[in-house]
């Protein structure tokens, strides 16, 4: 797929594939200020804990950018818009590590001229944007290995390039799988409400013509009874140092399930997305997102007037049902808190 995040510095602006409005249309989403990736990242432009991570390196430049030099006090403005980013979503950790990332490197210099600051993070977000593609891509062909051939592989939501800096994690594990010469198809849940499913997975595997069909979020379990599912794949927005994974709401029923059926569950994520902070999944917050994603489709109300919902944004998915976890680096098997340890000291 064609990067669907650019940054450009003439301007200087970040333009973003307004996921919103695919698979209908392809519409960019302009950010000139912080505040407009801020909102672009709470409003679903752009999701994916990696693509949110690139987002919010390309979004502090554009801080920077903003203040005027002769400002005596543009390093205490940037660190406030700097926090009002990190606080932007709260479950997908790679926006804090990316935040913190840019920070580290300016507060290592803090006296450098706002100017050289802006070259700096320039070539920093740039950086993060093209490690998380050769991350997404080394993870592929690290995680194709798991897949044999002829296998049918559910996904839950979008882990594909649209949800990272390009490639994708659990997407890229099957387009490596392809690119390796086997033959492998895909069920893509849907993924109640935002259907990222439906509408950016389905989207992304026709591009590149690979065999996909859509199914409801709650026919997995027919599917898996019938054997049309060899193995299930998914991404992460934070995983804990025990292993315990939060993805896509949904994606613990579906560990539950092919728990069920003797049915291998794979979680692809790069190591920036684990958070060793986090000693199980009862450390990570869950966000809750407005109602109106569940009680309307579009424009149509769906739920009745006065009735309240639940929109959880993910779940947690235990350690004990994950197979293997598909890293940059590795294929980490259980126990799960050892090897998170070691390869996170050694990354």
């Amino acid at each position: 797929m064609k990067r669907h995040i650019r940054f450009s510095e003439s301007e200087p602006a970040l333009l973003l594939l307004d996921q919103r409005f695919l698979p209908d249309r392809e519409k960019w989403f302009v950010c000139r200020r912080v505040q407009d990736v801020i909102a672009a990242l709470q409003d679903m432009v752009v999701r994916g804990a990696p693509a949110i991570g690139v987002s919010a390196a390309y979004a502090c430049c554009l801080g920077a950018a903003s203040l005027d030099p002769s400002d005596r006090t543009w390093q205490k403005r940037l660190d406030e818009k700097l926090d009002r980013l990190s606080r932007a979503r709260p479950t997908a950790v790679n926006l804090q590590h990316s935040v913190q990332r840019m920070r580290r490197a300016w507060k290592a210099d803090p006296d450098i001229p706002l100017a050289d600051l802006r070259w700096m993070w320039g070539k920093l977000a740039k950086d993060i944007h093209n490690e998380d593609i050769v991350a997404n891509k080394a993870m592929g062909r690290l995680g194709q290995e798991l897949i044999q051939e002829g296998w049918t592989v559910m996904t839950h939501c979008n882990a594909g390039a649209l949800a990272t800096g390009g490639y994708g994690t659990a997407l890229g594990v099957i387009r490596a799988a392809k690119s390796a010469g086997k033959t492998v198809g895909v069920v893509a849940n849907e993924t109640r409400p935002f259907l990222q499913g439906a509408r950016l997975t389905a989207y992304e595997l026709q591009q590149d013509d690979i065999p996909v069909r859509v199914a409801c979020d709650n026919a997995a379990a027919l599917l898996m009874s019938r054997g049309l599912i060899q193995a299930v794949i998914v991404g992460a927005d934070r995983i804990a140092a025990n292993g315990d994974t939060a993805n896509k709401i949904g994606t613990y029923g579906l560990g539950l399930l092919a728990q069920a059926h003797g049915i291998p569950f794979y979680v692809a994520a790069p190591i920036s997305t684990i958070d060793t902070r986090a000693e199980s999944g009862e450390d990570i917050p869950i966000e809750e997102r407005t109602a109106r994603e569940v009680t309307h489709v579009q424009t149509t109300r769906v739920v009745p007037e006065g009735v309240p919902v639940f929109n959880y944004a993910f779940d947690i998915t235990p350690h004990r049902l994950i197979t293997h976890i598909i890293t940059e680096t590795e294929i980490m098997s259980p126990p799960f808190d050892q090897n998170i340890a070691r390869a996170v000291r050694e990354a």
